[in-house]
């Protein structure tokens, strides 16, 4: 499914999306027309859209042409990416009139395998901005891959933890849970685990993971994902810390869409 302000897409307003890449999105994960910390992504995407393009976004219209994507009930991924269709790639400036696209897809089923991650100095344009842009992004997650590895760790310059490719990452280093101090983006379902459980921030450099006990990723398609291997420092690959911040999120009650 695919919409934009609630019509079909014609391939000529897409061009824009494609061509130049210049947007930002929100992604949840949507069960029975309700979703966890509904009230974060729409926060994110008026945010964003006043940091991208100068300009309002009606949060509630935007509500009304994501339930057009969802069933009534059962299990969806639903992604709103906010572009405008006109832009000029002479005159970024210009732009100026946000339109709404609306894709589903089905969410995903059974609870992912654990992560294992190669580090990699790099940095996203804009880290607390949910841009579009994946490039850099998609191409050290592949670079990962090709090594042997299932995504990439982000680190800045001294080698301390910021971010994954798209998702958070948090560490328990034997008393409490540790999300790392570095910039990144707030993701929705890290925002929803400070909220209901005790946590720290603290600068994690790659020096100090092998000392944690457990790792965890964190994103709405997946909610709380182990993580088992960050370079050679192997990391438990089920923690009962790991498994009580799974549990905390999923009893998180979801927001009627």
């Amino acid at each position: 499914m695919a919409e934009l302000n609630g019509q079909p897409v014609r391939v000529r307003e897409m061009q824009a999306l494609a061509l130049v890449n210049y947007g930002h999105f929100t992604t949840m994960r949507v069960e029975d027309r309700r979703v966890r910390g509904l009230g974060l992504h729409l926060e994110r995407l008026r945010e964003d859209c006043r940091v991208l393009f100068g300009a309002a976004l009606d949060t509630g219209r935007v509500r009304e042409l994501a339930r057009r994507a969802v069933p009534a009930s059962g299990a969806v991924t639903v992604r709103v990416t906010v572009f405008d269709p006109g832009l000029d790639l002479g005159r970024p400036v210009a732009a100026g009139d946000p339109h709404v696209l609306v894709t589903s897809r089905p969410a995903g089923g059974s609870a992912p395998p654990p992560l294992r991650v190669r580090s990699v100095a790099y940095a996203r344009d804009l880290p607390r901005v949910k841009g579009v842009g994946l490039f850099g992004g998609l191409y050290q997650r592949r670079q990962a891959q090709a090594a042997g590895f299932d995504d990439a760790l982000f680190t800045d310059r001294g080698q301390a933890v910021t971010e994954g490719a798209t998702w958070n990452i948090g560490f328990f280093d034997g008393s409490r849970v540790v999300w790392p101090d570095g910039e990144c983006l707030d993701g929705v379902t890290m925002r929803l685990l400070k909220q209901v459980h005790p946590y720290g921030s603290a600068t994690v450099r790659l020096g100090g993971v092998a000392g944690m006990e457990a790792a965890f990723a964190t994103n709405a398609a997946v909610g709380v994902r182990a993580v088992s291997l960050v370079d050679g420092a192997a990391l438990a690959s089920s923690h009962p810390v790991v498994d009580r911040l799974r549990r905390a999120y999923e009893d998180i009650p979801g927001e009627v869409l």
